[in-house]
């Protein structure tokens, strides 16, 4: 099969275990996308049910997709599946990263790498071009990830890209994460990194990626797109008044002023006012450290990074002079939850330090977790944390010389000292309070935490058995965020329908704006007051996972994409919602609607559910995986579900909500699995024989 624009055309396949080395077709994967479709493919054809994340037999797949090195906006991203270790049932997940790994993997002629098997040294995987090869990581080895990228620049040029693990990664610390560039990393795998003794991948690619159509027209897409793209997480309404914007929002991310700099560069650099005519100043709409870091940071901000074809920057890049008298270097760069975490393990606070303190804490703690490798399960390592030290659980089941030998002192003086000693035992698996990382699941089981760890809000959990928080759920239009938590087997990391819902819109347009799309205005609701279960919040909540399943496939950013709106008040505040099939069929030659790129996209979740009833070796999904935490139900006590003033919802119409979902979906109402009609329907005949073979079919 001639190979389709976008594409590389070749798959790379390691075995760690033979040291094969082998060159596959892509055509195999090209009705599954490119991102996670490949990754889901590999795994449902040729991961054995009953594998574990750690054996020989799990795989890593490493996947771009169509748009990844075309230049389209935002498509920097690289997915990685695999089985993760912290949930009950080993589940297959995925973690994905920005940066510039991805692109560059393309531009070496690769659209994905396959890793199977382990080796029985510490390796790693050189990628120059065509030339692949299996090499000697036993230097790198007990070294951190900074100094591990920089060995592979050393060996394949400075213009080469790395995916690396920490100490914590080759610790096998179930929550770690794999490292590219200064600050991009994907959570939840770096573990089965470290179990198949592999410490890193280096490419160098000097290729190109080709696109099938009119390059005109390709100029005048991108150029449509940088009309209507916003500031980070696709908000187009200014934080501050402008005098070019007919309104401003305190709670976007638009954060950009004539008085805000980048207050570090040397001159400093004003952001400005930006208006969105201007698109040589799109990049300077988001000056995230002061939301990350609070305001203080603007003074020790360099200048903005971020990701291959984003003009939106939106990590963080600074330099804190402070962080020297903890032994590290003043430059440190992150965005969101990686500073965020760090500041929700000081869980006593943080000494005031000039107004400085927590900025320091949240940058120190990030620059510690990013030579580590220690991921954060979105936040609710702190969680934990607060949960087990509070409660004195900790006291219980550490021994006595290893409790006293840890700095609690540092943590009750709010001394961010405390997180050199906290994030060092958990990389290293020092002792018992080591298992601080082993994520929700397995942590709860071991130390034995309480009914109420699960069941109040305020420790953030989503799912028991998975062992994942919930990440913009019931907060996030009520039904809406709370269905879209139901589906992945880790945080959902969807932002489709949150960004729309915090684009800094009034309610009135926004709900204009939903009626268009999804149906009716009545998809959203008065954040805080919300009124019950109806078709277009079902169509939304959909639409919202089956983008998000998209973008992890083409690859685009969900932090970004969907455009479904923009900060142009002649076009109505209207984005394109169609932008990615349109960006699909000029890349690949391969002409395809909004609706039917939309479908190629429920593909891909019922594949991920497939995989999962497999896993679980059950199909009543609604019943034993798509749960919803008590709290979601409780809180509140003085106030009933759809009161104003509360995120409470009620279960009877959260039940009608998955009847609703499964049926936009074309899944069995009474289990939540896919039907063989819908299966059949998707190309999925084959799963749905093998399912039906091992009675995990409806009826």
């Amino acid at each position: 099969m001639a190979t389709l624009g976008g594409w590389a055309g070749k798959i790379l396949r390691v075995n760690l275990s033979t040291g094969k080395i082998s060159a596959e077709d892509s055509s195999k994967y090209y009705d599954y996308i490119g991102g996670s479709g490949i990754g889901y493919k590999v795994m449902w054809d040729e991961v054995p049910e009953g594998t574990k994340a750690h054996d020989p037999e799990n795989k890593m797949i490493f996947s771009t997709g169509p748009l990844t090195g075309t230049g389209a906006l935002c498509s920097g991203r690289m997915t990685i599946t695999s089985l993760a270790s912290w949930n009950k049932y080993n589940a297959v997940i995925n973690s994905h990263f920005g940066g510039y790994f991805a692109s560059e993997l393309k531009y070496a002629g690769w659209d994905a790498v396959i890793v199977e098997g382990k080796a029985s040294s510490p390796v790693w995987i050189k990628i120059n071009d065509n030339e692949v090869s299996i090499e000697d990581a036993s230097m790198m080895w007990g070294k951190g990830c900074f100094y591990t990228m920089a060995e592979i620049a050393g060996e394949l040029g400075d213009q080469a890209q790395s995916a690396v693990i920490g100490q914590a990664g080759e610790n096998l610390v179930p929550i770690s994460f794999i490292r590219t560039g200064s600050s991009h990393h994907g959570g939840g795998l770096g573990d089965v990194m470290g179990s198949k003794m592999l410490k890193a991948i280096g490419v160098r690619g000097t290729q190109s990626v080709k696109i099938a159509g009119d390059k005109g027209a390709w100029m005048r897409l991108m150029r449509e797109n940088l009309t209507v793209i916003g500031a980070n997480n696709q908000h187009v309404v200014p934080k501050f008044p402008q005098p070019w914007a007919e309104f401003n929002n305190p709670a976007t991310r638009w954060t950009s002023a004539e008085d805000k700099y980048w207050g570090a560069a040397e001159p400093p650099v004003k952001t400005g006012t930006n208006p969105p005519q201007d698109l040589n100043r799109i990049g300077f709409r988001t000056l995230k450290s002061i939301l990350d870091l609070t305001a203080v940071a603007e003074k020790y901000t360099v200048r903005m990074g971020g990701c291959a074809s984003c003009p939106i920057r939106c990590h963080s890049q600074m330099k804190i002079p402070q962080l020297e008298q903890y032994g590290y270097p003043p430059y440190v760069s992150s965005t969101c939850v990686g500073f965020f975490s760090p500041g929700a393990v000081m869980i006593k606070g943080v000494q005031d330090m000039n107004g400085e303190g927590l900025m320091i804490a949240r940058a120190l703690g990030a620059q510690i977790t990013n030579d580590y490798g220690i991921w954060c399960n979105y936040l609710q390592i702190g969680r934990d944390f607060n949960y087990a030290y509070n409660k004195g659980i900790l006291k219980k089941v550490l021994p006595k010389a290893e409790y006293d030998s840890i700095r609690f002192d540092l943590l009750e003086a709010g001394d961010p000292a405390f997180l050199l000693d906290f994030y060092r035992r958990i990389a290293t698996k020092q002792g018992e309070f080591s298992h601080m990382a082993d994520g929700a699941y397995l942590l709860a089981k071991r130390w034995g935490f309480g009914d109420d760890y699960w069941d109040e809000e305020a420790y953030g959990l989503w799912n028991k058995d998975f062992g994942y928080p919930h990440h913009h759920s019931n907060e996030a239009d009520a039904q809406v965020g709370t269905l879209v938590n139901l589906i992945k087997n880790r945080d959902a990391q969807n932002h489709s329908h949150n960004n729309f819902l915090g684009s800094g819109l009034p309610l009135e347009i926004q709900k204009e704006i939903a009626a268009e799309v999804w149906g009716g205005g009545e998809a959203i609701d008065e954040p805080g007051h919300y009124t019950p279960m109806n078709k277009p919040k079902a169509v939304f909540a959909a639409w919202s996972l089956k983008r998000n399943f998209l973008h992890d496939s083409l690859t685009l950013c969900n932090w970004m994409w969907p455009m479904t709106v923009s900060p142009l008040k002649e076009k109505g505040y209207r984005g394109d919602t169609a932008m990615e099939s349109k960006y699909y069929t000029l890349a690949t030659g391969k002409e395809i609607s909004e609706a039917e790129l939309d479908k190629e996209a429920l593909k891909l979740i019922t594949l991920h559910r497939a995989i999962t009833m497999r896993q679980m070796n059950t199909m009543d999904m609604r019943n034993e995986h798509d749960l919803i935490p008590k709290w979601v139900f409780d809180a509140d006590k003085d106030k009933k579900p759809y009161d104003k003033g509360t995120n409470k919802l009620d279960r009877e119409d959260m039940e009608l909500a998955k009847d609703m979902l499964y049926e936009e979906f074309g899944w069995d109402k009474k289990t939540g699995a896919p039907t063989r009609a819908t299966l059949e329907n998707l190309g999925l005949t084959d799963v749905a024989d093998e399912l039906a073979s091992k009675g995990l079919l409806p009826a």
